[in-house]
């Protein structure tokens, strides 16, 4: 009797332990389960997210065709140039490379695309990279990019302020020549910021990390001066 007892004591613990291993085997299928579906819906939502990023923006006219930046010219040598407004380094270039820049152009031996990328947000109190870089747009689509551009780095905030406020933007674009009322609208209403984050994020995903990047058909400048920019557009034109 107590031998029997025993085996089937045995059995019923043989029996619970199985019933334990489907049981923790079952939560462990639901888990695994349970984070598949996360993984699934979180690819989805970055892919919705991703394409309304890259559509839910429109380019100013006078952008290239991938709407990365505004061309100015039509010579056969590009010369790519990414810039921030509140970049000193970049009012520097300008300062000493800009006419150069401006008579390659106006030679027809270039073409220039401004690329005005938001990069120092970080080094601002209002974010001042993209509403400049967003005013831009609205510049370009007034026909005044390249005016609004060399006044905005002739008048650039210092680092770690507010920047220029969206009155004085706008009093800069009124004293280019644009229709103040129009212009005003454009930018208080930041009607160019999503072309501003996209031109940036492209900027970074084409390895550009700082500014300012000149490229002269697609290759880095490492001479910045006057005299390095004309030799790199007239090596590229050969």
């Amino acid at each position: 009797m107590s031998s029997r007892k025993a085996q089937k004591g045995s059995a019923r613990v043989v029996r619970e332990q199985l019933a334990r291993e489907r049981r923790r085997k079952r939560t462990l299928w639901v888990s695994i389960g349970a984070v598949l579906v996360l993984v699934v819906a979180g690819l989805i939502g970055w892919s919705v997210y991703s394409s309304q990023q890259a559509d839910e923006f429109t380019a100013p006219p006078g952008a290239n065709e991938p709407g990365t930046g505004v061309v100015l010219g039509s010579g056969p040598v590009t010369i790519d140039l990414y810039e921030d407004y509140l970049c000193p380094a970049c009012k520097q270039f300008q300062q000493v490379s800009g006419d150069t820049i401006d008579q390659l152009v106006s030679e027809g031996k270039a073409k220039v695309v401004f690329h005005p990328v938001a990069y120092l947000n970080r080094f601002s109190t209002t974010d001042y990279s993209t509403r400049s870089s967003a005013a831009s747009g609205c510049a370009a689509e007034g026909g005044k990019f390249k005016e609004f551009t060399d006044v905005l780095f002739e008048r650039q905030p210092p680092e770690g302020g507010a920047g220029l406020s969206d009155d004085e933007l706008i009093d800069i674009g009124a004293g280019v020549g644009l229709n103040r009322d129009d212009f005003g609208s454009c930018v208080r209403d930041g009607t160019y910021e999503p072309w501003t984050e996209h031109v940036t994020e492209e900027a970074s995903k084409a390895n550009v990390t700082g500014t300012p990047t000149i490229l002269v058909d697609g290759k880095p400048v490492a001479d910045r001066s006057p005299e390095g920019i004309r030799a790199a557009v007239e090596a590229a034109g050969k």
